[in-house]
Formats: C-alpha cells, sequence, structure tokens
C-alpha cells in the first residue's frame, strides 16, 4: 500500500520507539535498517528508516537523511516526520537543526516545530526548557552523556547556533487554549520569518492538540510521543484506512541473550536488577576490549545455557565511562564496546539465540548491522516506546528489542523476556 508518514530517525533505538507508539494504532508499521538500496515495494501504511546519524558528522548525517527522504517520498508519502531523541541529544554542533533545515528545503517549506516531549517516560517542555522527571535537562544524568553531555535545558539555546533561520516558541500557555490558538501563534511567527518552532508539551492532551494543529505540515520534527496521535487523525481525514493490514506475530526459538552497551543511570539499575535476580553475567571492560579483543567474552557466552537469558554488559558508572574515555578517547571507548557486543551477538545467534534484549543507541546500531537486518516488523511494546520487532538474520526468525538507555523500568530485561511469552 502506499505510504501515508515517512519518518526517519538519527538513531535505532529511537526507531523502535517511535514505531511502537504508532503500532499502537494497530496499523502495520515498517522499520527499514538504513535507505533501502532496492526501490519501494510492499510498504507499510507508516514506514520509518532508521539511521545511526546522531553523532555523525553533520555533512553525513545531512546526506543519509535527504537519501532516507528520497526513498519515502518514492514509496508514496507526503507527509514526514523526522525523530530524535526526547532528551534532545545534540551538542551546539550536533545535527538536529541542519537535517531538520535540509529537509525543510528538499520539501520546499518554511516552518516546522520541535517538540521532545513524552509525558509516558517523563520527559515534558515548558516555556522552552526541557525536564526529564522533575529535573531541568542540564540537571539531570544527561549532563554526563559521554557522546552528547546536555548542558543546557533551553532548547531555543541548544538549536539557534544549529541553524540559519530563526527559532521562536510557543508556550503551554497557547498550546493550553487549543488548536486554533496554535495554529495562530505559528502562522503568527510565520509571519515573523520564524522557521523553526519550539512548542511547549507537559501532558498527552498538549500532544493531541500539537499534532492535530500540526497534521497538515509537510514536515514535524519531535521525540516519538507527538506522532503518536497522527494515525487516528488520518483515520479521521479519511486519509488512513482500518483494514491497513498488521504485521503478523512469527513463531520464535526460545534461546535469548541480553547485550548492555548503555551507560544511563537508568540502565546502570536495570544490570543491577537483573543481576542480582541471579542471571548468568559477564562485564566487558573497554580497556581489556582494547588490548585483548572480545575472546573472553565469547568463551564465556559459549559456555552458556542461552534458555537462562545470560546478560553481556559494559554498562558502568559516569566515573568509569570517564576513566576509559580519558585514555582510550570518548570515540574510540564507545566504538571499542559496541563492535565487542556486536561480535558477541553474531556468536549468540549462531549457538542458538532467537531473541536479542539490546540496551543502548549505538550498540542497538552496531548489533543490528552485525546481524544483517534490514527491516523489522513491529510487535508487543515492553515499555512506551520500547518495542518487541520481528525480522531475519543468517536465515533466521529471530525477535529483536532495541532500548533507548533511559527507557523501561529497573525490571525491564526481567520484563522483556516475560512480555514475548505472551505475545
Amino acid at each position: 500500500m502506499a505510504t501515508i508518514l515517512g519518518c526517519i530517525a538519527d538513531d535505532f533505538t529511537g526507531a523502535t520507539d517511535l514505531a511502537g507508539l504508532l503500532a499502537r494504532s494497530g496499523v502495520r508499521v515498517s522499520l527499514r535498517i538504513d535507505v533501502p538500496s532496492e526501490p519501494p515495494s510492499d510498504t507499510a501504511a507508516f514506514e520509518i528508516i532508521a539511521l545511526k546519524s546522531r553523532t555523525a558528522p553533520v555533512s553525513k548525517a545531512v546526506a543519509k537523511t535527504r537519501a532516507a527522504l528520497k526513498w519515502l517520498r518514492a514509496a508514496g508519502a507526503q507527509r514526514f516526520f523526522w525523530k530524535y531523541c526526547s532528551t534532545f541529544d545534540s551538542t551546539s554542533e550536533g545535527n538536529i537543526g541542519p537535517v531538520a533545515e535540509a529537509l525543510m528545503a528538499d520539501l520546499g517549506t518554511d516552518q516546522t516545530i520541535y517538540c521532545p516531549a513524552f509525558p509516558e517516560n517523563g520527559r515534558a517542555v515548558f516555556m522552552g526548557n526541557l525536564f526529564v522527571g522533575r529535573q531541568p535537562l542540564a540537571e539531570s544524568p544527561m549532563k554526563d552523556h559521554p557522546l552528547t553531555p546536555m548542558r543546557d535545558s533551553n532548547l531555543a539555546r541548544l538549536l539557534q547556533p544549529q541553524v540559519t533561520r530563526p527559532v521562536g516558541l510557543v508556550d503551554r500557555l497557547a498550546v493550553a487554549r487549543g488548536v486554533k490558538s496554535l495554529r495562530s501563534a505559528l502562522a503568527e511567527l510565520k509571519a515573523q520569518g520564524v522557521a523553526h518552532v519550539v512548542v511547549d508539551a507537559i501532558a498527552n492532551a498538549d500532544l493531541n492538540v500539537i499534532a492535530e494543529a500540526c497534521r497538515d505540515m509537510p514536515l514535524m520534527t519531535g521525540g516519538s510521543a507527538v506522532a503518536m496521535p497522527l494515525p487516528s487523525l488520518y483515520l479521521a481525514d479519511g486519509i488512513l484506512s482500518r483494514d491497513a493490514s498488521q504485521a503478523a506475530v512469527p513463531r520464535i526459538g526460545e534461546g535469548i541473550v541480553v547485550l548492555s552497551g548503555s551507560c544511563s543511570a537508568m540502565t546502570n539499575k536495570q544490570v543491577a536488577d537483573y543481576t542480582a535476580r541471579g542471571a548468568p553475567a559477564f562485564r566487558l571492560d573497554p580497556l581489556d576490549l582494547a588490548e585483548n579483543g572480545p575472546q573472553s567474552a565469547l568463551e564465556w557466552l559459549a559456555g552458556q545455557d542461552l534458555s537462562r537469558a545470560p546478560i553481556l554488559y559494559a554498562t558502568d558508572e559516569p566515573s568509569g565511562v570517564k576513566a576509559a574515555q580519558e585514555k582510550l578517547g570518548a570515540a574510540q571507548a564507545g566504538e571499542t564496546v559496541e563492535q565487542a557486543l556486536a561480535v558477541c551477538a553474531v556468536a549468540a545467534r549462531d549457538a542458538g539465540a532467537r531473541r536479542f534484549v539490546v540496551a543502548g543507541g549505538e550498540t542497538s546500531g552496531s548489533v543490528a548491522k552485525a546481524l544483517g537486518v534490514s527491516r523489522l516488523d513491529i510487535g508487543v511494546e515492553i515499555a512506551p516506546g520500547v518495542p518487541w520487532t520481528f525480522c531475519r538474520s543468517g536465515g533466521h526468525r529471530i525477535a529483536l528489542t532495541l532500548k533507548s538507555g533511559n527507557f523501561g523500568a529497573e525490571t525491564f530485561f526481567t520484563d522483556a523476556r516475560a512480555k514475548l511469552k505472551s505475545a
């Protein structure tokens, strides 16, 4: 069928986050890993292309995103969504603004919105400032992110150095007055030449207002939650059919492995909870990996009973991450861990694992590519924004969940196992 909404995400966990929320509509969602090399075929109403561009050089991120847009337009999409993290992971030299401007130029539109709010996961935007729970972004654990340390909570200040045109704000007071108020505020800013508009949202009701007011924009940008109301709006508009097909849940083997490269505060808690429950565990040390490679991890994995869902993790506290980065460099430390976990994923698959739980955006990208995954169909949600997905790897049907570091409850790894059994 023709694609209704074409989405581009700047990392793999962000793509599955968006896919999970859109799939709540009951309509089929298809997620492509990187820009397909073949022309569109067997497309879904909602197509998402996952890129590994969040921390890529700006020129590479822009080129990749433009290629994704071209493919989605060929699939029939006329509305587009640029998805980035709900913590707006991007330094002043980052990619969110340049990519948005490139998409706007290609689509011939002169205004778009930015709304990373995700109330279900504790992300809110108020007076242009992003909050993580009750903490301003720059006071949250995100201030110590190893690749995109977030040292300012004000989205307009974060965005302005990245773009060439003015940045403005529609605050919560205007959003709370409803759709007409928001449309009026956007029109007024457009008349003033403001191309980039941060929009406040603190609750799902705000997201409903924003989606309804902006659904006809050629381009919307934000976290996944602001796109969540779009399927029902498209159904009401008659551009989406209620009989659009939904992917069937395939039969999947039982062997399972957990791979965690994220060093977020929540993933640290999740690893601690999982290992405290008695899960077989192997900790990867970036310094040891850099010197000796992943052989010891592979030998440990080869001796594991995969029905017990062993975990391999490099998750660490900020002090440990900093120490590794000081010796190896930030980029090298991260890549060393990502590649080791990717090698372990392939070894686990070849040993019979058919269910993979992966934590961390960069890790998820490396693991998905190593497994040769090109397309994912979306299944049941484990936590808000984190679904199980189904795909093929090495000739096998596998289930794969790609978790953003900060998402999920402390029991996430245990929850993931239980949720797939009940699907």
